[in-house]
Order: C-alpha cells, then structure tokens, then sequence
C-alpha cells in the first residue's frame, strides 16, 4: 500500500526557494491594513487621482467599437512604435529604430522585468541608490542576480553619490539600475552627477537600465534621459510609459528603447510571456503621444501647486522635508516623533484616519521616513496636514 505523507509548513517543496526569498511588498502589505479602515485619507498610492484625458479615453473607445481587439504585433503597434521613436527624438535627440530598437510592454513593470531577464546570468550585481522603488531589488532577485544597495540621505538631496557607487564596483557588476525622477523621495539627478555615472559605466563596461516613468514631472528643474549622454545611448536600456505624466496607471502601457540585441532579447521573453500589450491601451497611448501634451502640462502645474503645499506642510509641523524636484512624493523625516516608520504609519493611519508608507518599504535606509503621495485634491491634502499635526502634537 501506498503511503500519502501528509504537507507540513516545515516541508513545503512546492514554492521555488526563488520565490520564498522575496519578500512581500511592503506598500501593498501595509494597504491590505488600509481597507480595513474607513474614512481614510490616502497619501499612499503612487498613482495621479485625475482620470485619464477625454480625448485618449474616446481614442480606446472609438477602436473597440471599430472591433480592434485582436492581438497586435509582440513588440507593438507599427504606428505606436513610429509615434514613440518621433517622440524620444524629439524631446532627447535620441534616434531609435522602430521596428529593432523599440518594445511596447505592460507597464515599465513588465519592462523592468524582462530587461532584468535579458541581461541577467546567476550572481551578477546590480548597482541602485536606495531608498529606492519596492520591484528594483525584488526584480534583481527574481533573475538570480543580486542587488547592491547604495545609500543615499536627506543631506545629499537623496542623489546618488558616482564615488560610492564606484567604490561598489567589483568583477561580479554586471548593470546600474537608476530611478530618477525618483520614487520615494522627488529626488532629480543633476546632469554632472549623470555623467560621471555613465563615464563608471563606460570603464567599467556596465549597462545602465534607466527607469524614467517620471521624466515629465519635474518641478523648476530639467529632465536628463540618461541614453542622451554622450557614448550612453548604446549601453543603456530605457523604460519610461504612460501612467504618470497622462494619468493612464490602470492602461498598463510602457516601453523599453535599447540596443538591438537586447531589445531582441527581451522581446523572445514578452513573446513567450505576455504575447503582446492590450490593444486598446496602445491606441490611447498613440493618441496620449499625439494629443495629450496640453493635459499633461495642466496636470504637471497642478502636482506643483500641490507640491508646495504639503511640503510647507510638512515643515510647519516640524518635521524636516527635502523639497522634491520630481515625480509627486514627499519624504518627511519623522524622527521628532520618536516612532519607527512603520508605526508611524500604522498610529497614523489608525488614529487619524491618514495613510502614508513607511520608509522601510523601500529599504533599511529609508528607516525614520514616510511616504506622502501629493497626487490628490488639496482639500484632502489640507484635511491629511491638520490630523499629522494633531498626530504628532500627541506623540512628542
């Protein structure tokens, strides 16, 4: 007869020691918490609380009545690939090749990971600035390679220091992953700084995955695309989409721009994983590309507005807060409270009704800090201000 051995939690063979070794995100952990809770006033989710530009939204419509919801080509939509090749010539000088140097993806998400994938042998590093987006390590991982994590502070404006990332150089360094316009912290890398990156990545014969979903939010300062530096276009694989800057988070729709044989490479993986991005989401973003620069800019002068606010905000209560110079967070310091970040948030959120993100989600060093998302009605902002205050005046 045969024997059933009974699972045991000790004996769990099932899971890939892969996906056991990454731990759960610590944004979407915290929001399982959040609604649970009513009445909440969310500075949590990194997303625009503006719903997508008519015009883009009537573009999906008007091709799902035309019955356009077959697949596409894996790599996108020729007019898609044609308008976004225009595009990155037009805003950085950069001349991508439609149909060799250009994918369409679900997302910088889906970018991301599959770059990741296409460059990634077991054991490469790595090399990012932390606090940093929760997929960046995660993503490292899942391709089994590892992640390097470089610390930045509030003191040096959250950028990336090239000395400390040269000084984490060694033989196992395959890439440098940079986030800038940065989440959590609205930091912006200034060019000087950029350069001497690429010239590490240069000597050091490094790719650099540049992920710029937030290259149009940018506040008093000027966006550099990391592929427009001299000698980098050829050894960087940039991700950017539409999600932010037009308000179309729940389109998933982004794009990879890269050399050949990456492109390449990552395209065998999308075709075998995804097949291609949702067509209607393709259609908008062409009519995003063509007619959506207005909107943008209307939603852009907005984020600023909302921007000084809570940062003066912020300050006002006593906290210390580095001024974002993009995307749409402020990352407070809030040390006086004497509260770790992550119950910081939990007190928040459950006594004042508020949600922001520990600092931890993002890595150790984002240990003291809070995330504050300003991409909501300023009415709320205000309301959110007034319970911190009150928040915090009892737990000093």
């Amino acid at each position: 007869m045969t024997t059933i051995k009974p699972a045991t939690s000790e004996r769990n063979t099932f899971v890939s020691q892969r996906a056991n070794s990454i731990a759960p995100s610590g944004i979407r952990k915290f929001f399982d918490l959040l609604a649970s809770i009513d009445d909440v006033i969310s500075l949590g989710v990194g997303e625009p609380d503006y719903t997508t530009p008519w015009n883009i939204r009537e573009a999906a419509i008007y091709s799902l009545e035309r019955g356009r919801t077959m697949y596409t080509s894996n790599i996108g939509m020729p007019e898609l690939r044609k308008e976004l090749s225009l595009h990155l010539e037009q805003c950085y000088g950069l001349h991508y090749n439609p149909d060799s140097e250009l994918l369409i993806t679900v997302g910088v998400s889906e970018a991301l990971d599959l770059a990741m994938r296409a460059i990634i042998n077991q054991g490469d590093q790595v090399l990012m600035g932390a606090p940093c987006y929760v997929a960046y390590p995660a993503s490292v991982l899942l391709s089994s390679g590892e992640p390097v994590m470089i610390p930045t502070n509030e003191a040096n404006c959250f950028e990336l220091d090239p000395m400390h990332l040269e000084s984490a150089i060694t033989p196992s360094c395959k890439a440098i992953l940079s986030g800038y316009p940065a989440n959590p912290t609205g930091a912006v890398l200034p060019r000087k700084k950029m350069l001497q990156i690429a010239d590490a990545a240069r000597r050091h014969n490094l790719i650099v995955m540049s992920d710029e979903i937030y290259s149009n939010l940018v506040y008093g300062v000027e966006h550099t695309c990391f592929a427009s530096l001299p000698g980098m276009q050829e050894r960087t694989i940039l991700m950017g989409g539409f999600s932010k800057a037009y308000a179309m988070t729940g389109w998933r729709i982004g794009y990879a721009a890269g050399p050949r044989e990456i492109i390449s490479a990552m395209t065998k993986i999308h075709q075998y994983t995804i097949m291609c991005a949702p067509t209607m989401a393709q259609v908008a973003a062409i009519e995003a590309l063509r007619n959506g620069n207005n909107s943008m800019k209307e939603m852009v002068a907005d984020y600023n507005r909302r921007r000084q606010l809570i940062v003066s905000g912020l300050r006002n209560i006593g906290f210390s807060c580095f001024e974002p110079k993009g995307a749409f967070y402020a990352f407070p310091n809030i040390s006086i409270t004497g509260l770790s970040s992550e119950i910081f948030a939990e007190k928040l959120l459950q006594e004042e009704r508020v949600a922001v993100v520990p600092g931890t989600a993002f890595g150790q060093c984002g240990e003291g800090y809070v995330r504050c998302c300003y991409a909501t009605s300023v009415p709320e902002l205000e309301e959110a201000l007034v319970r911190i205050k009150r928040f915090v005046s009892n737990h000093r």
